[in-house]
């Protein structure tokens, strides 16, 4: 048996908490987790799946000014299942972001959210 199990969670670096979540939320449409402990900084707590879930931390990025890959594949990055890659699509294309095609030619995309942080989508 492995001794790793699954993914639990995965925490990005944000600067701009507030911003960070109109794009988690209102274009992602991802719904906080309130269950979440509070923490000597500020963040905010997704759930992705039964067990899965996004942090967001609001904290200096110790990688300010690093110059990222413009293809968010060719960058550490998350991918994540949707159930619409169409619909996800209006809506990174509504709130006028940027997103790249899969450079495999899978059928999923990646994009970054306000803070560069790269993220695939997968249709799930």
């Amino acid at each position: 048996m492995a001794l790793i199990q699954g993914l639990l969670h995965a925490t990005f670096v944000v600067q701009e908490l507030q911003r960070s979540r109109q794009f988690y939320e209102g274009v992602l449409g991802l719904a906080l987790n309130t269950t979440r402990p509070e923490m000597s900084f500020s963040g905010v707590w997704y759930d992705v799946g039964p067990h899965q879930q996004i942090h967001l931390m609001q904290l200096p990025s110790p990688e300010f000014g690093l110059q990222r890959p413009e293809h968010g594949g060719r960058d550490r990055h998350v991918a994540l299942a949707v159930s619409d890659l169409s619909l996800l699509v209006q809506k990174l294309e509504g709130a006028g972001i940027a997103y790249t095609l899969s450079k495999s030619g899978r059928r999923a995309l990646f994009c970054r959210d306000p803070d560069g942080n790269a993220l695939e989508f997968m249709k799930g």
